[in-house]
């Protein structure tokens, strides 16, 4: 098992160089700090943007002191209370982190805006490994994968340090215009990326589903991982609602200056997203306050199957009933 472990995190590992090898850099936009709702209010700048920051803070502490209260949540591992708190930790930080950056969004204030996300992110990881794999390596990679969040983040801030770098070598040897030259496109190659940022942010997105479809879930109230709106094992009603709050937040905050034209400058789709992406934690709050253990292990696709075979029996009988009954009419007299 040691060593399948070991041989599970080199492919990662190979998987990542490659990828940053073969894949162009993804610089960070300088318009994306942009927003179309910049209003002032009470003096401060972009204040719907800063203050829609502050349901995170609140889930975030209720988050935190359900998993400390008496132990309200029914936590069965360890490796559960550690990977929760560090989930609500980020979610709380997100409040401070977010509203720093929208009060003078830039480069240098952006990163404490996403140091946070990525703590929740890849906390999130860990808590699926230790649920749904095992709780003592699920447990040992929360520091690792909290780290490569961070990581992420920082290697894409070393481009400004790299930038300035790079001024002083253009002072120095402005005679060696190759070497210049090819200094500078290994900073644009290498640094000023979002790449692994990028694959924290996502990774969860990809993973997260199918861990929760595949994988036997330790507890109730499963399908909240997929959705976030009451217990329903309805696989239309997840393909059309169960791409969730997250998913939402990303389009609103893609159509930012849309939906602010939409409202006629009322609020724009950045501060809804920030509403919306708050809604992600406020419903797995509720599935970690209503669920239980479960009696039977099984996976959602297992309980997918197994509905849809229910679903398919019951046609069958309601139209063997239908013909039964038209039968029986013909041959009245």
């Amino acid at each position: 098992m040691r060593k399948r472990s070991i041989w599970a995190w080199a492919v990662a590992i190979i998987c990542f160089i490659v990828l940053m090898i073969v894949t162009p850099s993804i610089p960070q936009s300088q318009d994306y700090h942009n927003f179309a709702d910049q209003r002032y209010f009470l003096g401060m700048p972009n204040m719907l943007n800063v203050v829609s920051n502050f349901p995170f803070l609140v889930i975030g502490i209720i988050g935190l002191i359900f998993c400390y209260h008496g132990n309200y949540f029914q936590f069965s591992l360890q490796g559960e209370l550690y990977g929760w708190t560090c989930f609500f930790i980020g979610v709380a930080a997100v409040a401070f982190g977010s509203s720093y950056y929208h009060l003078n969004p830039n480069d240098a204030t952006l990163v404490w805006d996403r140091l946070p996300m990525t703590i929740a992110f890849t906390s999130i990881i860990a808590i699926f490994i230790i649920e749904r794999i095992d709780e003592k390596k699920g447990t040992a990679s929360i520091i690792p994968l909290v780290l490569a969040g961070v990581i992420s983040i920082l290697y894409w801030r070393q481009a400004q340090y790299f930038l300035y770098l790079y001024h002083l070598t253009m002072i120095y040897l402005s005679a060696l215009l190759i070497y210049n030259k090819l200094f500078f496109a290994l900073w644009c190659r290498f640094f000023d990326d979002l790449r692994p940022y990028a694959l924290v942010q996502f990774l969860p997105c990809i993973a997260i589903p199918l861990m929760a479809i595949l994988m036997p879930p330790m507890y109730t109230h499963s399908t909240y991982w997929l959705w976030a709106a009451g217990e329903t094992h309805d696989l239309a009603a997840w393909l059309t609602s169960g791409l969730g709050f997250y998913l939402l937040a990303k389009v609103e905050e893609a159509e930012d200056k849309p939906i602010y034209r939409l409202t006629h400058q009322v609020v724009s789709g950045h501060t809804i997203k920030h509403l919306f992406a708050a809604m992600v934690p406020v419903f797995l709050t509720l599935m970690l306050a209503k669920r239980s253990i479960a009696p039977e292990r099984q996976s959602l696709l297992k309980t997918w199957k197994i509905s849809w075979i229910h679903y398919k029996e019951s046609r069958v009988e309601v139209k063997s009933s239908n013909y039964s009954q038209i039968d029986a009419s013909i041959g009245e007299p």
